[in-house]
């Protein structure tokens, strides 16, 4: 009798058909914001806000699992849109949040040719990376969506592995660390940080790729579901790895040295140098470059998809329109630059200030479309939400609204008055 035996490529291979479609979505929320954040997070209030950190991963889990749960039992959340609004309707909120998926890229391709220019000293302006990072991205997106799956979970392992290896050495006290995973009276006066890890992770985007992309692996039964919820839980788990390991670092590093808030998503690695040495610089800015590349491809994938879908076209990634679409919106990112200049914003600007639009103007439309297409019987039939994820899901919702209302005045200020 003959045993199979399996070599780790094998069981790699095997790992990488069966799931993976997680870290694309973990990727997509990744970016250099999350990085700030975080790294924010750690310095103004130290341990306080792991709990957060923590939950805001849970609460990506659920939001992924709902939508998830629509790809296999109803359809894609922007075909339900267009069912539902139809087609002039669906088409203008398309529209509408693509634009937010552009600012996001200006952003992003920013990030990168920031990070680039600081490991190069200064040799190279941002710029000039900027642009060509946009056409970078334009050419790993058109890849095969099993090439990019693979790139994304190699790339957020390594992102973890990069961050515990510098939060490590820390010198982090366990009992301060192990009470921030316990909400506390600290909390209350954190509660606008502790919104942001938790906007930053539920991502909108992801809410349309999840219910697109579970039939790309082979996702179409009630009985995949343990698989989809296991697929999630890795990847989730690496992404809220990543988030704790980030602040616990800053908590550990730069709190005790003085900082109170931080000039830039690259100055973690400045401080670190004092105290680690450049090795932990570079590894931290080179983790902030490779987290703000892979956030690109799946945002962009984004308006590739639900454009077609609430015009009324079928399109699969790979198609003519896709590709025409992901390569002429991503590649708006090569005015980065000239965005940065009229409207007077640094980089630093640039990535706070354009997620903060999509949390203002796009979560709040995504997350009400989620929860009443996972409500809708006509569409999910017996498998509509239960009143246990309801309560998740209204959660989401009220979260998206709150921070729009109580952030979008401040938000038209900056925009308008040069940034921060």
């Amino acid at each position: 009798m003959s045993t199979k035996n399996f070599t780790p490529f094998q069981d790699v291979t095997e790992f990488t058909q069966k799931y993976g479609l997680a870290f694309v979505m973990v990727a997509s929320y990744f970016g250099s914001g999350s990085v700030f954040i975080a790294s924010q997070a750690g310095v103004m209030h130290g341990y306080t806000l792991l709990w957060a950190a923590a939950g805001a991963a849970v609460l990506g889990f659920i939001a992924q699992d709902m939508s998830a749960r629509l790809g296999i039992h109803g359809t894609s959340l922007m075909v339900f849109t267009r069912e539902k609004l139809g087609r002039p309707l669906a088409t203008t909120i398309a529209l509408f949040l693509s634009i937010g998926c552009i600012a996001w890229t200006l952003g992003l391709v920013a990030a990168v040719g920031a990070g680039l220019s600081f490991l190069l000293g200064g040799a190279v302006a941002w710029q000039p990376i900027a642009v060509l990072t946009t056409f970078a991205a334009i050419g790993v997106g058109l890849l095969r969506y099993d090439t990019v799956e693979n790139m994304m979970i190699a790339m957020m392992l390594s992102l973890m592995v990069i961050f515990v290896i510098v939060a490590l050495p820390s010198g982090a006290d366990p009992s301060s660390v192990t009470t921030g995973f316990v909400p506390g009276t600290d909390t209350l006066g954190a509660l606008a940080m502790a919104a942001g890890l938790l906007g930053t992770t539920a991502l909108w985007p992801n809410f349309f790729l999840e219910s697109i992309l579970v039939h790309t692996k082979g996702w179409t039964d009630e009985s995949d579901l343990p698989e989809v919820r296991t697929d999630l839980a890795i990847g989730y788990t690496v992404g809220g790895i990543t988030t704790v390991a980030i602040l616990i670092a800053a908590a550990a590093l730069l709190r005790p040295m003085g900082y109170t808030e931080l000039e830039s998503f690259i100055t973690p690695g400045e401080a670190l140098v004092e105290v680690l040495g450049t090795w932990a610089m570079v590894l931290f800015v080179g983790g902030v470059i490779a987290a703000a590349f892979n956030s690109i491809i799946p945002i962009m994938w984004t308006p590739a998809y639900i454009i077609p879908q609430a015009a009324g076209c079928s399109v699969q990634k790979g198609d003519r329109l896709f590709n025409v679409l992901f390569a002429g919106l991503t590649g708006i990112g090569v005015f980065s630059p000239l965005v940065s200049w009229w409207l007077d914003l640094s980089v630093v600007d640039m990535v706070i200030l354009f997620p903060m639009y999509n949390g203002i103007f796009a979560l709040p439309v995504a997350a009400i479309l989620l929860f009443w297409a996972v409500n809708d019987r006509k569409t999910m039939g017996e498998y509509v939400n239960s009143r246990a994820l309801n309560g998740v899901n209204a959660l989401l919702v009220l979260l998206a609204v709150s921070l729009a209302i109580l952030s979008i005045q401040d938000f038209a200020k900056l925009i308008t008055g040069g940034g921060f």
